[in-house]
C-alpha cells in the first residue's frame, strides 16, 4: 500500500508539472535565481570570514621588556607569560635580533644604527589561542612587573573583529531572507497550481481522501521542482567559482581564497536540500486555505 500510494504521488507530481508547464517553469526560475544569489552570498561571506581569520592568525601582541631587567627576570617574565591562560605561544626577541629585522626591512633608512647605538628594546612576542582574546590578554601582560609596554595595534585589531562580526550576523540574516524569499515565491506560484485545481480537491475530500493522501503529490510536486530550480544554480556556481578561484590565484595570488574543494560540495549538497524544503513548505503553506472545506 505505501509503496503503490508513493507511485501515486510522483505520478501525480509529474502530470501536474507538465500540466502546468509555464507555471512549474516560474516557480524553477525564481528557487534557481534566489539560491544563485544566496549561493554567491555564502561563498563571498565564507571568503570574507576566511581572509578575516587568516589576518587574525596574523596577530600578535609585543611585549617589550624594561631596560632595568637581567636575564633572570627575563625569564621569569617568560615563564610568567608561557603561564598566562590564552597564551599558545611566546617568543623572546632580543634587541639584537630585532634591529637585524628592521635593517631587512627598512634598509637604507637604517644606516647608522649599529648595535651599539641600539635603540631597540627586548621584546616578547605572544600568540594567543584565540585571536579575539587579544585586548584581553594585552591587558593582563601591562600588569606584569617588568613589561615596558604593549603593542598590538589596538585600533586595527579592534576594528578587524568588530568588522568580522557585522558581517557574520548581516550574512546570517541576508541568508535567512533569501530563503523565506524564495519559500513565498514557490508557495505563491504552486497556490496557482493548487487553484486550479480547487473542484478536484473539494471532490477528493467528499469522496474521504484524507488530507494528507491529497496533499502528499503536492509536497513531491514542490520538492521537484525546488531541487531542479537548486540544481542550476550549483551547477552555475561550481563552474564559476572554480574559474573565478584560478583566476585569483594566478592575478591576486596573495590573496588567500577558499579552495574550491573544500566548500562547493558541501555548498552544493546545501543548496539541493534547502530547494527541497523550500519546495515542500511552499506547497504546504499553499495548501491550508484549500484544505478546510
Amino acid at each position: 500500500m505505501l509503496i503503490r500510494n508513493f507511485i501515486y504521488y510522483i505520478k501525480e507530481a509529474f502530470c501536474s508539472i507538465g500540466r502546468n508547464g509555464w507555471m512549474s517553469f516560474a516557480s524553477v526560475a525564481v528557487v534557481a535565481i534566489t539560491l544563485l544569489i544566496l549561493g554567491s552570498f555564502i561563498l563571498l561571506n565564507l571568503n570574507v570570514e576566511h581572509i578575516a581569520n587568516e589576518i587574525k592568525e596574523q596577530v600578535e601582541i609585543i611585549a617589550r621588556v624594561d631596560e632595568n631587567c637581567g636575564p633572570l627576570e627575563v625569564e621569569e617574565l617568560r615563564v610568567s607569560l608561557i603561564q598566562l591562560a590564552q597564551v599558545e605561544e611566546v617568543r623572546f626577541v632580543s634587541k639584537e635580533e630585532a634591529l637585524v629585522r628592521l635593517k631587512a626591512q627598512l634598509g637604507e633608512f637604517m644606516e647608522g644604527y649599529e648595535q651599539e647605538h641600539n635603540p631597540l628594546r627586548d621584546s616578547f612576542e605572544i600568540r594567543t589561542i584565540n585571536p579575539e582574546d587579544v585586548p584581553a590578554v594585552a591587558a593582563e601582560i601591562k600588569k606584569i612587573p617588568g613589561i615596558a609596554a604593549v603593542d598590538y595595534g589596538a585600533e586595527v585589531v579592534d576594528k578587524l573583529f568588530r568588522s568580522t562580526n557585522v558581517i557574520q550576523w548581516v550574512g546570517l540574516a541576508f541568508m535567512i531572507g533569501l530563503a523565506g524569499t524564495a519559500m513565498a515565491l514557490i508557495a505563491n506560484t504552486i497556490k496557482l497550481t493548487v487553484t486550479a485545481r480547487a473542484k478536484e480537491i473539494m471532490i477528493m475530500k467528499w469522496v474521504g481522501a484524507t488530507e494528507w493522501f491529497i496533499r502528499w503529490p503536492f509536497i513531491f510536486e514542490g520538492i521537484i521542482l525546488g531541487t531542479i530550480g537548486a540544481l542550476i544554480p550549483s551547477l552555475i556556481l561550481i563552474y564559476a567559482y572554480g574559474e573565478a578561484f584560478s583566476w585569483a590565484r594566478m592575478n591576486l595570488y596573495f590573496l588567500p581564497l577558499v579552495a574550491p574543494e573544500q566548500i562547493l560540495l558541501d555548498l552544493s549538497k546545501l543548496l539541493l536540500v534547502l530547494g527541497a524544503v523550500i519546495g515542500a513548505l511552499g506547497s504546504m503553506f499553499s495548501m491550508r486555505r484549500f484544505l478546510k472545506v
